[in-house]
């Protein structure tokens, strides 16, 4: 009895001792908190992907699809070592040929510190069928626990979340992170667009071709219902898309064929009314092929009928139309469930015709460079997104006549992050003097890397407006993980970046600034950058003038203490070695 007390007196001593865990509703966080969808305000307050105007628009089974949240995710910060996600839903959990993880799962994906991508498994809880519960634990972070990662958690396929909490233990952070701003891939497609059989949700298509492109990507797929309706291609066209992809043809085989080539024209024609934005037809195909002559005819014929359609479009002048052909989604008889709808294996191959699709369309420097292929990262405490979210806005508010694109060097000159405001006005005042009478934009992150801002002009900042001048000064923070030839090369991909989308820009490579302890390093770095755009089009300017003693030694004197980043003094050398190209 009194060793049964004594336990019990123990129990209740260490249950405080417990973490507590926190929740927040991510609808309840701030605006646009609820990522891969369009009509942002009018879909605040749940997780639709249809405008509340299109109910008693569209057809009542697409609007019924619509309320489903395949390719919706939320994205967050957080540093906890685990997750846990709880959240109802309206339909059944499951199909016969779907499993419930794909229908009513969640799947959770980490960016790390560098960019790139980490899968998060999770013990998954179907007891209770009103609360479906999540717990992703024993997270690692291999750039400590304080500093955490970015999360993207993607929200069932095949049914509608009535509500849903992301919960941490207290005394860790959790910061729900805005959708982007960036135009969107918009798809319009079947069950197979919206994640038919998928095993789990981030393996939908249209979810893989979102995480390895970057790219936004708006999931209008409805189950057995792309028709093509015209009422439909209405909505559509209220997107400012990056790029419509129209992937019907499986809902218009059989006796629905001779419905594709008026439907497809007039749909296509509605979407030029408001947008120049590309259009990519896509095929159709069945795996089942090889056994089946009847689903042979069948694709043969719904791909014959949007040729037609296609060829016409073009001979009457429609610009940036495309095709996703048969041949290149290349399906095995290994990639179906039951001959229609894609497995994992299926998916996969699905995703990577797209990629490879919208590779060609979007040629970006780095995409095919194993070394510099464009990411994000997250290695300093303010928020990189963020930031590159504020360059979106910046640039939609003011076209700039300059840019500088760098890194931290290039950021603390304009923007404090760690400064203190006084210290960012001191800096400011070269900056302020150098551009005067002229509109020029500070697009320096951080810590950025070479491979960051390629990923940066790949998503925007160099868009919509026409520059006169573009500096590049990135570099310095890839000395201590790429050889002096590598770096060179990337300098080199930077360059094609920015003629890709500032064509009558002056690009100017700007080198290194010295370092301390790396004077010899960075002056042979420079020298073969200064030797590689002998002859171009592109002018290098020296950053070393007024930095280095008569010994070749940096002038600490110019720096704030760390031997890297300029003081007040130092930016004013800055704006000298920069003042004659910016006069030019």
């Amino acid at each position: 009895m009194k060793r049964n007390l004594l336990l019990f007196v123990c129990l209740c001593c260490l249950l405080p001792l417990a973490a507590q865990t926190k929740w927040m509703n991510p609808l309840a966080a701030g605006e646009n908190m609820v990522h891969g969808r369009w009509w942002q305000q009018e879909l605040k307050d749940g997780y639709h992907r249809l405008t509340p105007r299109a109910e008693g628009v569209v057809r009542g089974a697409v609007w019924g699809l619509s309320k489903q949240s395949a390719g919706l995710s939320i994205c967050f910060h957080t540093n906890a070592p685990s997750v846990k996600v709880r959240y109802g839903v309206t339909g059944g959990l499951s199909m016969f040929h779907m499993p419930s993880t794909g229908v009513s799962g969640l799947d959770l994906y980490a960016t790390d510190a560098d960019g790139r991508l980490r899968w998060c498994a999770s013990k998954f809880n179907l007891s209770f069928k009103d609360t479906i519960n999540y717990e992703f634990k024993d997270l690692t972070y291999y750039t400590g626990n304080h500093r955490g990662y970015d999360f993207e958690l993607f929200l069932p396929l095949y049914n509608e979340v009535a509500w849903l909490e992301v919960g941490v233990d207290e005394g860790h952070e959790l910061r729900f992170i805005p959708a982007t701003a960036e135009r969107p891939i918009v798809v319009y497609g079947t069950s197979i667009a919206q994640g038919a059989c998928a095993s789990r949700t981030g393996m939908a298509w249209t979810n893989i071709v979102h995480r390895e492109t970057g790219y936004p990507v708006v999931n209008l797929g409805f189950s057995g219902n792309a028709l093509m309706d015209e009422e439909v291609f209405r909505f559509l066209a209220e997107i400012d898309a990056k790029l419509f992809v129209i992937d019907c043809l499986p809902n218009l085989s059989t006796e629905r064929t001779e419905l594709i080539f008026d439907r497809l024209q007039r749909g296509v024609k509605i979407l030029r009314e408001k947008s120049a934005a590309p259009i990519l037809l896509v095929e159709h195909n069945y795996a089942n092929g090889p056994s089946s002559q009847q689903s042979v005819d069948w694709y043969e014929n719904s791909n014959k009928e949007q040729r037609r359609a296609y060829e016409a479009l073009v001979a009457e002048g429609v610009k940036d139309l495309h095709l996703l052909t048969h041949a290149e989604l290349a399906f095995t008889q290994e990639s179906m469930v039951e001959g229609i709808h894609p497995n994992d294996l299926g998916m996969r191959q699905y995703a990577d015709a797209y990629i490879r699709k919208i590779h060609q369309l979007f040629p970006e420097a780095g995409t095919d460079d194993t070394v510099f292929y464009p990411r994000t990262q997250q290695r300093d405490p303010y928020d990189w997104r963020a930031r590159h979210e504020l360059m979106l806005q910046r640039n939609r508010e003011e076209k700039p006549d300059i840019v500088l694109i760098g890194n931290s060097i290039t950021h603390f000159w304009t923007d404090a992050v760690r400064k203190d405001a006084q210290q960012a006005k001191r800096y400011r005042k070269s900056w302020d003097k150098l551009f005067k009478g002229q509109v020029a934009h500070n697009q320096g992150f951080g810590w950025d890397r070479i491979e960051n801002g390629l990923w940066r002009i790949a998503h925007g900042e160099l868009d919509g407006f026409e520059a006169k001048k573009v500096f590049l000064l990135l570099g310095t923070n890839n000395m201590g993980v790429n050889t002096n030839e590598e770096l060179v090369h990337g300098m080199m991909l930077l360059i094609d970046a920015v003629r890709r989308h500032q064509p009558k820009a002056k690009i100017y490579q700007v080198g290194i600034m010295p370092r301390r302890n790396d004077e010899a390093r960075v002056a042979a770095i420079n020298a073969l950058v200064a030797e590689r755009l002998k002859g171009t089009d592109v002018t290098y300017v020296d950053m070393a003038p007024g930095f280095l003693d008569e010994n070749g030694k940096l002038k600490e004197e110019l720096f704030a203490g760390d031997g890297l980043h300029p003081n007040e003094l130092g930016y004013a050398v800055e704006a000298k070695n920069l003042e004659r190209y910016v006069k030019e």
